[in-house]
């Protein structure tokens, strides 16, 4: 097991401390009042053994005023039995309240916190430092009153037992030193075998979350055993931590039960010579010997000593939560009616030591369609969460419309940039829900139906037991349909920049198609920036940026990227020069790049057919055919439109959609494709009969 580091241990110390003072200033009052009622049994307790040793001489005297004091000693007893009463009420709402606080505060950081620094902690050790270990934290203020309010019987009635009797009180005194040597050791040995048992417990917890969330996968790999085995592999080491955490608070109880009754019999053998003696009555050596008795108690501290080590030591789990940094954000508001223009100026994204975006310099137009390209860790969703500030660059800044992403509002960011990610999560009593699902004024239904329109989700929602109103938990939705959920969400609450996050990764070609149509003709106008893996997403896009290595290598049209090998093969398309056979295929797709454009056929004539039908074949857009989504038409010298792809839920090389009014060809798992004459971008109209989404 790694050593710990002293450092950073003190770190995390003060920084619980600090956590559990602030949690009990949020329970002031409640614990001023448990304080108090404690302190007010602490007192009738300490008043106890003198009313009752005076109050047995009275008796003995068969003194008239024995019959008071009897009844003040009841009330004395009653007093003490109610406050007793009310102060584990009061402590049981303090532990309540510093709980919630501390899971609230905990939860809000890791919510506010940028998605990378919530990463460095798995699902699973998550869940356990906002439950249990929360729970074992918010006890901490309410037990550090208790066991200081738990001393004052003992301190006392040890000064109680002087005024009686001092011999008494030094039979009694000299077996503290001893009692003292042992709380210390306690203490010490406990607090750190609790948290090597915390961080284990933590660590398996992780362990098991992993497994729950791939059960599929281990159940189709054949590994449950295996699975099993990982999860548990510290088990014994888990084991041995909790035994050693009991046998110390064990071995403390049994050696503070065994010195208290040894003290015990000491102090009454001295008050029993003292009585012989004369110099102490019947009713003081009952006094004495009560009195001992609450000195002895500060070996009950031990229990709650105990509870606030494996407080301190959830704490410091739980306040691992609260040291996220928080994205920084202002109060600005972006210029009414401006067109989305995205800026990146010297931006270096750096994670774990290491450059992931650096020297970004990019300036994407108003209304532009940019697609950011490139190899696999070149950085591309990096480049898409600093541009929608979902993560802070470590340097440079990122401006929209003129104004820095940090100085503007949390709400007017989250209105104005929206996200689509390629697994989205949904939240929300139902579909509609789930799709209305931001902040802000909830959309109204009417719109919520248009985005589902708008990214081929429709269909399949009105499939559904209830249709918009089924439950999630009832919806068994596809790794598509999902997909489709989250861009309606996007859609549903489109502002003037959209960063689409490999959005359409898990759609079939023509799905994918209809989504980037109903992009560019009905969702709120704006600058899309699409973190593109398809050729087809490139060359429709108005700028292609081509990331490499994290560095910005070229941005321009897809055509004229395409006459570089190196941009070929980004897409499996091509390779560097000298590349053998894998040059071969760029070779090709460079030959239809460049060649001549046939004239337009007749629509619907046995040429356009033909056409189409070869270029189905071949993978190229029919050169006639103007751009289907994001981008422009195609023209001479330019790239294929469309690749030969493969749609993850069809397997069928999709064929474009040629302007001939004809309707497209519905794809399977999409719902029937919406009917159009211009499937392209015929100077900016929306299709008849659709609702443009804002």
């Amino acid at each position: 097991m790694t050593a710990p580091d002293p450092t950073r241990e003190a770190s995390a110390a003060r920084g619980a401390d600090r956590a559990l003072r602030a949690a009990a200033r949020h329970s002031g009052g409640r614990l001023a009042a448990a304080a108090a009622c404690s302190v007010a049994a602490a007192g009738a307790a300490l008043a106890e053994p003198a009313l009752l040793g005076h109050t047995l001489d009275l008796l003995l005297r068969q003194d008239p005023a024995g019959a008071r004091w009897t009844a003040w000693c009841a009330a004395v007893i009653a007093a003490e039995v109610l406050l007793d009463a009310v102060t584990a009420r009061l402590t049981g709402g303090v532990d309540a309240r510093s709980t919630a606080w501390l899971r609230r505060l905990g939860l809000g950081r890791l919510l506010r916190a940028a998605p990378h620094h919530a990463a460095r902690h798995s699902p699973g050790e998550l869940s356990a430092r906002l439950t249990a270990q929360a729970t074992t934290a918010g006890a901490v203020p309410a037990a550090v009153v208790g066991a200081a309010v738990a001393l004052l019987p003992p301190l006392g009635g040890l000064v109680a037992l002087v005024l009686v009797d001092v011999w008494t009180a030094l039979a009694f005194l000299a077996g503290l030193p001893l009692l003292a040597l042992l709380l210390r050791a306690f203490a010490r040995d406990s607090g750190a075998s609790v948290s090597r048992y915390q961080e284990v417990q933590l660590a398996m917890a992780g362990r098991l979350v992993e497994a729950l969330a791939g059960a599929r996968t281990i159940a189709a790999a054949g590994t449950a055993e295996r699975e099993q085995a990982r999860v548990l592999r510290r088990l014994p080491e888990l084991g041995a931590e909790g035994r050693r955490t009991w046998r110390i608070y064990g071995t403390t109880v049994a050696r503070t039960s065994a010195l208290m009754p040894l003290l015990l019999y000491v102090v009454l053998g001295v008050g029993g010579v003292r009585l012989a003696e004369g110099a102490l009555g019947v009713g003081g050596l009952l006094a004495a010997v009560r009195y001992a008795g609450l000195a002895a108690g500060v070996g009950a501290v031990t229990g709650r000593l105990a509870a606030v080590v494996r407080g301190r030591a959830a704490a410091r789990r739980t306040a691992a939560l609260f040291d996220l940094p928080e994205l920084p954000q202002g109060e600005r508001r972006l210029p009414e009616g401006g067109p989305g223009t995205l800026e990146l100026r010297g931006v270096r994204v750096v994670r774990e030591g290491t450059e992931v975006l650096r020297d970004i310099d990019l300036r994407i137009p108003g209304g532009t369609t940019a697609a950011v390209v490139g190899r696999s860790g070149s950085g591309k969703t990096t480049l898409a969460a600093v541009a929608g500030r979902l993560t802070a660059c470590d340097a440079g800044r990122v401006l929209l419309d003129g104004v820095p992403l940090d100085e503007l509002s949390a709400g007017e960011l989250r209105r104005e940039v929206g996200h689509a990610f390629e697994r989205p999560a949904l939240f929300g009593e139902g579909v509609a829900a789930a799709i209305a699902f931001g902040s802000g004024p909830a959309p109204a239904p009417e719109s919520v139906r248009a985005a589902a329109r708008a990214a081929g989700a429709d269909a399949f929602v009105r499939r559904l037991p209830q249709g918009y109103d089924t439950a999630l938990a009832d919806a068994p939705l596809s790794g598509g349909e999902l997909q489709r959920l989250g861009l309606a969400r996007a859609f549903c609450r489109a502002g003037r920049l959209l960063v689409l996050d490999d959005a359409t990764s898990s759609l079939d070609t023509l799905t994918a198609r209809e989504v980037e149509r109903a992009l560019a003709h009905d969702v709120r106008p704006g600058t899309r920036l699409v973190v593109a893996h398809r050729i087809s997403a490139a060359s429709r896009a108005d700028l292609v940026v081509w990331l490499d290595a994290g560095r910005v290598r070229a941005t321009g049209p897809h055509a004229q990227l395409w006459r570089d090998p190196a941009y070929r093969a980004v897409f499996g398309a091509g390779a560097e020069p000298g590349g053998g056979r894998e040059a071969e295929p760029a070779a090709a797709a460079s030959a239809l790049a460049t060649a001549p454009v046939p004239a337009p056929p007749a629509a619907g004539g046995p040429d356009a057919q033909r056409n189409a039908g070869s270029d189905a074949a071949t993978g190229a857009a029919p050169a006639w055919a103007e751009g289907t989504g994001l981008g422009s038409a195609a023209t001479p010298g330019r790239a294929p439109a469309e690749g030969p792809e493969e749609g993850p839920d069809t397997g069928l090389v999709a064929a474009p959609t040629p302007r001939t009014g004809a309707a497209p060809v519905e794809g399977p798992d999409t719902g029937p494709a919406a009917a159009g004459g211009d499937g392209g971008r015929s100077g900016g109209r929306r299709a008849p009969g659709r609702e443009t989404v804002r």
